[in-house]
């Protein structure tokens, strides 16, 4: 069974910073693409971050680039997203997900991902 266990959320500060840890199980997701969503309450889930399969191409939402950044250790079967300068609207549950398809391109909507973790909450406070 394809897993994908999101950790490392919490309270934090705003200015503070956090990393998120996605671990893969019941296959391994070297070859595939993985991407970083969040979801804020009452609001549709939105794209953060993604990486290449090789991790030598990542993209950033406008409202998270230059204080997020996203890297993934292959050997591990691990995704991270490290945060930055955390700001109250940064407040969500933030998933991870992969896509299906070995050495596709990045995806920017949560159609383009077939995989997906149950998330963890990430609450910044001003």
């Amino acid at each position: 069974q394809v897993q994908l266990v999101e950790s490392g959320g919490g309270l934090v500060q705003a200015g503070g910073s956090l990393t998120l840890s996605c671990v893969a199980s019941g296959r391994t997701f070297n070859s595939n693409p993985m991407g970083w969503f969040r979801q804020a309450s009452a609001k549709d889930r939105e794209f953060v971050a993604a990486i290449s399969w090789s991790g030598s191409s990542t993209y950033y939402a406008p409202s998270v680039k230059d204080r997020f950044t996203i890297s993934r250790d292959n050997a591990k079967n691990t995704v991270y997203l490290q945060m930055n300068s955390l700001k109250p609207e940064d407040t969500a549950v933030y998933y991870c997900a992969a896509r299906k398809t070995i050495y596709s391109g990045l995806g920017y909507t949560p159609n383009d991902y077939n995989y997906w973790g149950q998330g963890t909450q990430v609450t910044v406070s001003s």
